[in-house]
């Protein structure tokens, strides 16, 4: 598949989905610049520009069709790694002011020279670790959005993401397709959210699963715990 902008544009109208052509170049500085960065920086395995569109950029975006953004939202993406999913979010969607969150420094230099590069409108990146950041009054319960594409189980990453969400705001979590959601039932309730919907769908033949919690209620001072507490004993 090529990868210009009329092709792209197919594949995302293909998708439901819409692509300007300011949408298509900056997302095309974005995959240049992951892959010339990738060389110094292990950031992703994927490299081919074809599978860069379709499995980190229409990946990313594709499940803002199932959950609403208000307009000049605020969203924070926890363990970001190379920016997704929020970063093509934030291109897509330019009225976002989106809150980069990574543990390692390596990644937040490259995620603040992409987001320059990119031009995108309204940005902040944490060196932090979630369980850290959590806790902290400049961040905890502060976002309209917090999301995640992460390969933990959602009873720990609800406990690293819904301490940042306000109460009437969501958690977003991309997952993959075998993800029980029945599992993270005690961990949502304890930490003051609801599930609101959880979407099963494909991409380009790639199985994914959408999984979105209200918060209804503050979350207990008591969480996030350490780390090590989090993984060994999941809510």
């Amino acid at each position: 598949m090529k990868t210009d902008y009329s092709t792209i544009r197919g594949l995302f109208v293909e998708n439901g989905l819409g692509l300007s052509q300011n949408q298509y170049d900056s997302l095309t500085i974005y995959s240049k610049f992951l892959v010339e960065y990738n060389e110094m920086v292990n950031l992703t395995a994927i490299t081919e520009p074809e599978e860069i569109w379709k499995k980190h950029f229409l990946d990313s975006i594709y499940p803002l069709k199932y959950f609403e953004i208000p307009d000049n939202a605020s969203l924070i993406d926890v363990g970001t790694g190379a920016g997704f999913p929020s970063v093509p979010m934030a291109i897509y969607r330019d009225d976002l002011h989106i809150t980069l969150l990574d543990s390692l420094q390596k990644r937040i230099i490259f995620l603040e020279k992409l987001c320059e590069k990119t031009g995108i409108r309204s940005w902040q990146c944490i060196h932090s670790r979630a369980e850290e950041a959590g806790n902290l009054p400049d961040y905890r319960e502060k976002y309209d959005i917090a999301t995640a594409r992460a390969v933990a189980a959602l009873p720990v990453l609800c406990e690293y993401c819904m301490p940042f969400v306000k109460t009437g705001g969501i958690f977003a979590a991309l997952k993959g397709p075998n993800e029980n959601t029945s599992d993270a039932v005690n961990a949502i309730t304890e930490l003051g959210g609801k599930l609101e919907r959880e979407v099963s769908y494909s991409i380009c033949g790639d199985e994914r699963k959408l999984v979105v919690i209200r918060k209804i209620s503050h979350t207990p001072t008591k969480y996030p715990r350490r780390s090590k507490r989090i993984l060994q004993m999941p809510l």
